[in-house]
């Protein structure tokens, strides 16, 4: 079991989950914001690395944990699962997800599947500065608005932006802004199969957890669900395959 609030010191305050694509200067975020209050090892029981750091801000103590940089949260790997299962079995009281200017089109996908997670989410768009040069403008309010969720625009190895950047995570945090993402839709094959499943899923263990987030990875066939939520026994051979695939 990964480390919860409860584990820690009792100095922390909150937690932020750091999540993003690999090369989106995610780990400069992190060194930016933690400085040299930084300790690293690996996962419980996996060979992924990890870092954790911590800063203060408006009275307050944060603990940042760096995820795997990973293209989405499908567990096709060992990185994947390790990113997922820290944002949706330990919820941290923000995922900050930090994502480049420069191609920011290709890093959205990894957003909307972590906004199928959680609505505590800020967006960090970093390497304004690149984009700049490369003569592209990111709209930030525009995208906040169709995102759902705060969006903040970032140059962190200059230090740009990272004083509303934390602002902006404590006032997620501390529920003063409360995002409300956009809810993706699917055919009516899938949010059919959804609506059918959602009164069956028992999640006492994980009262927060997202129950439609829980039916899409059941509906795919995503065995390492499993490892975490027990379903009725009258479900099981449903939640074995898709629900769409032959048969």
């Amino acid at each position: 079991m990964l480390k919860s609030k409860e584990d820690l010191n009792q100095e922390i305050d909150w937690i932020v989950a750091l999540a993003g694509n690999p090369n989106t200067g995610k780990s400069t975020v992190f060194n930016a914001l933690t400085g040299l209050n930084q300790h690293t090892g690996n996962w419980p029981g996996k060979t992924v690395l990890k870092a954790e750091g911590t800063y203060a801000y408006g009275g307050y103590n944060y603990l940042l944990i760096d995820l795997p940089g990973t293209y989405s949260l499908f567990a096709n790997s060992l990185e994947e699962q390790v990113a997922r299962d820290y944002i949706c079995f330990e919820q941290p009281d923000v995922s900050l997800i930090v994502t480049d200017a420069t191609c920011l089109a290709r890093h959205l996908n990894l957003v909307l599947q972590v906004l199928e997670i959680t609505d505590k989410v800020v967006v960090c768009v970093n390497l304004l500065d690149e984009a700049t040069r490369k003569g592209i403008q990111v709209n930030l309010e525009a995208l906040s608005c169709e995102l759902g969720v705060p969006v903040v625009g970032t140059t962190a190895r200059d230090g740009v932006g990272l004083e509303e950047l934390k602002e902006t995570i404590a006032l997620v945090a501390q529920r003063v802004i409360c995002p409300q993402p956009r809810v993706i839709s699917y055919d009516r094959e899938i949010e059919g199969a959804i609506a059918e499943l959602l009164p069956h899923l028992n999640v006492e263990a994980y009262p927060n957890l997202n129950k439609r987030w829980l039916a899409l990875r059941l509906l795919e066939g995503d065995p390492s669900i499993f490892d975490y939520i027990k379903t009725p026994e009258a479900i099981n051979e449903v939640l074995v395959k898709p629900v769409w695939a032959e048969g």
